[in-house]
């Protein structure tokens, strides 16, 4: 049976409790075997027995990072084949964690038109050969838009395009909304929609994240 950690909890504004209810109906389906924590002193371990971890950690202080060991255990398990999972506020975890954001393959940088505004944009497929995204079709969401720094390597599987609002220079730039990569023998996937659940309530964001989280599983 594939064994999960999932790690959840942080800033409140991103309502990681909710989002962490969202997750566990994935789990149940699946029919994995999933270790709960919001301790983030539970990375200070090995986690090479773990075939996925799930980052649902949130946080709003850019200062806040992994000590030298998270980071060493995290990177440890990936490397040696455990897949790493994640969306939204992951990719504000842990600001201060080069290491972290590097192997994640992303880092936030800002919502253009403000945290939490409900700012309607599309996120449209870039690879619908690939796994994560058999099924999964263009869609709106009205939440968010990340702006992001991303890995170069990336494989990208969907992306986003900004209207130039408030900044009317970004009108037409496109950032990835979605992807996958590899770390050592670990499987990375990460996107960016989830402020809250009514946006993970989209039938495509729900297929595309259960499909990230069984191709990225250790198999």
């Amino acid at each position: 049976m594939t064994r999960v950690f999932h790690l959840y909890g942080g800033w409140p504004g991103h309502f990681p409790y909710e989002v962490a209810a969202w997750t566990r109906e994935l789990f149940r389906e699946l029919d994995w075997d999933v270790e709960e924590s919001t301790d983030i002193f539970s990375l200070d371990r090995d986690l090479t027995q773990f075939d996925l971890i799930v980052i649902g950690w949130n946080n709003a202080v850019t200062t806040e990072t992994l000590t030298t060991s998270q980071e060493n255990r995290l990177l440890e398990a990936i490397e040696k084949g455990t897949g790493l999972a994640a969306w939204h506020g992951a990719g504000a975890a842990f600001r201060a964690s080069l290491r972290y954001h590097m192997v994640l393959g992303g880092s936030f940088v800002e919502h253009p038109t403000g945290e939490g505004y409900p700012h309607p944009y599309m996120v449209n497929v870039t690879d619908r050969s690939h796994p994560v995204m058999h099924g999964v079709e263009d869609f709106e969401v009205r939440s968010e838009q990340y702006y992001m720094q991303v890995d170069p390597n990336n494989h990208v599987l969907a992306d986003t395009t900004f209207d130039g609002n408030p900044f009317p220079w970004l009108k037409g730039n496109k950032c990835p909304a979605a992807w996958v990569k590899q770390w050592g023998e670990g499987r990375v996937f990460y996107h960016s929609i989830g402020h809250d659940t009514g946006n993970l309530s989209d039938p495509n964001v729900r297929r595309m994240t259960r499909q990230g989280l069984q191709w990225a599983a250790r198999s």
